[in-house]
This record gives C-alpha cells, structure tokens and sequence, in this order.
C-alpha cells in the first residue's frame, strides 16, 4: 500500500472545520432521555465455562427504545475488591463472539463488558445475538446507510444509544468500581467508543483505534475501502440526495463526540489505512476535548499496532485507573 493520505507532520496540524448541526446537542440529549425512560432492567445469568480463571455472564440490558442488547462480562474469578471496567465494542459487521475469544483485559485485572452491535454478526468472528427490529429505507448492502437521509430514522442513532446504555449498566454491577470505567474498540467500536466518550459522563478513558466516520466529508470518496464506500455507492445512484445525507452524517460524525469527550484517551493509527484514513482519525484526536494522546504506526494499516498496540494500551490503562 502506498501513502494516500496527509504526511505525519501535516496530520498532527489538522484542525479541520467539520460542521456540526445547530440541534446535536439536543439531538443526542432527546434521544438518551428517551432510552432512559426504559429503565435499567439490567439481566444477567452464569455461563459455563471451562476457564477456572474467569466468571463469565450472559447479560441483557435496554438499549435504543428499551429493546434489548446482548454483551458478555467477563471478570477476573479471583479478586478482593471492585475492578476498573473496560467496554468493548467490537468491528464492522462481528458480533460480540464467544467469551473466551478476548481474554486480556479480565487476564489484566480488568471487568470487560464485550457489547454485540445491533444487527451484526453474521460477516465475520463467530456471531452476535442481538436484532435490529427496525426497518429502512433505500440502503445499500451493509450498515452505513441505513436509514441515512433522516438523523432519526439513522442506523447509528440506535447504535450509539446502546452504546452509552452499555456504560450505564457496567455501572451496576457490583464488581465494577463505578467511577474507574473506560470504553474502548477498533474500527467500527473505535468510532463507538468515541461516541460513547462524547454522550457519557464520568468515564475514566477511552481507548479508540482506527475509528471509522470521522470527519465524513474527506474520508468518503477518499479511497474505495468499505465500508465508507457504501455511502459513496449510495450516492452514485442518489445523486440528488447529497445534502440531506451529509446533514444527516453530521449528527454521527466523530470528531464531534471527540469535541465533547472529556475523559483522558489514548488512540491508534496506522498511517496505510484506507478504511479508517489517518486524516480522519488524527482529525477526531486533535479535536479531543480531554488529554489525549496518538500511539503512530507508520508502515500498518488497518490493523493498527494488533498485540503490540495492546500492551501500550494495558499499561496506559492500568497507570490511569490506579
């Protein structure tokens, strides 16, 4: 792969002007009051497991519209007091798999909350659990453009709100030292965990890798990477359409969440990524509204640092929720 996209100096000075819609405050602040209405209602039961090191639950908890999201926590099965918690969201198209496939965190110390996506899992990994009982309009094969000419009606709009309800249940677990609770994820689950970041308070960290939709209006059309490419397809055929879809991919856009996000963050780029360009992601960095800071990986693309990248994060994590 060769560089596409903005030199390292240049990315480090990008501040780019990414519009945000008069009433996103608002927006966002209807639509969580409304989930939230729902209730708690958090369920969980024992799983199983060969793993004698670890407790594993299958829990349920109201998302967008009190409809319930399916999530896994795992927990360290020795410890002596509450743990710093860890929400996970997980790629494009996966769902939250089976439990023992993403040991780290608990194997750290941490309590992780691995959240299946709304209607994923059936693309790659081993599955997800949770439906999307909503229908569309037009879209395109995949996520991205469903529902896309209405901010309502926006695929994401139901995503994120989970998103945020997941750290709203994390929070009630009685193993989970409430005020130590990060949020983190790579590609897709990179841009949730930003989202989650900028909608809910009180988060120690986040922890966002190659996020994707993040200043939408230079990472689309940019390369022809899904799965930005499903908006670009779909604006080849609804050409008169442009408008209300950037209007509506502004309510979504993460650089705007990273604006609100106050938590200390650490984030990944590999500067040869064409599905989350570095541009997007360093433009969502810069915008950070807490500490932040940017782990490179100059010759890498999408998948970022892979392990070595974990092993910064851990001790990154660890030394902020001491």
């Amino acid at each position: 792969m060769a560089r596409f996209d903005l030199s390292a100096t240049q990315l480090r000075d990008h501040h780019p002007q990414v519009a945000e819609p008069d009433d996103f405050d608002a927006f966002w602040s209807g639509t969580l009051a409304e989930a939230r209405r729902h209730g708690d209602g958090l369920e969980r039961s024992t799983v199983a497991s060969p793993m004698p090191a670890f407790e594993v639950f299958d829990v349920t908890f109201p998302g967008f519209a009190g409809e319930r999201i399916r999530a896994w926590l795992v927990l360290p099965a020795h410890r002596s007091s509450p743990l710093p918690g860890i929400v996970e969201f997980v790629g494009y198209g996966r769902g939250r798999g089976l439990p023992h496939e993403r040991l780290h965190w608990p194997a750290a110390g941490f309590a992780q909350l691995i959240v299946d996506t709304r209607g994923q899992g059936s693309t790659w990994g081993t599955g997800g659990s949770t439906p999307d009982p909503h229908g569309a309009g037009p879209s395109t094969a995949g996520f991205l453009t469903r529902g896309i000419e209405d901010a309502h009606e926006y695929y994401y709009r139901r995503v994120f709100t989970d998103a945020v309800r997941a750290v709203d249940a994390m929070r009630q677990f009685p193993e989970v030292d409430a005020s130590r609770v990060a949020v983190t994820g790579n590609s897709q689950g990179g841009l949730i965990a930003i989202a989650a970041a900028g909608l809910a308070s009180g988060l120690v960290a986040a922890l966002p890798t190659a996020p994707i939709l993040c200043e939408v209006a230079r990472v689309i059309g940019l390369t022809d990477a899904e799965p930005h490419a499903e908006i670009a397809r779909y604006l080849s055929v609804h050409r008169d359409r442009v408008d209300d879809v950037f209007r509506t991919l502004s309510y979504f856009d993460g650089v705007a969440f990273a604006r609100r996000a106050s938590a200390p963050a650490l984030f990944g780029c590999g500067h040869l990524d064409t599905i989350a360009p570095p541009s997007g992601v360093y433009a969502a960095h810069n915008a950070w509204g807490g500490p932040h800071d940017m782990v490179d990986y100059p010759w890498n693309g999408h998948e970022t640092g892979e392990g070595a990248h974990w092993l910064r994060q851990v001790a990154w994590l660890q030394a902020v929720t001491a």
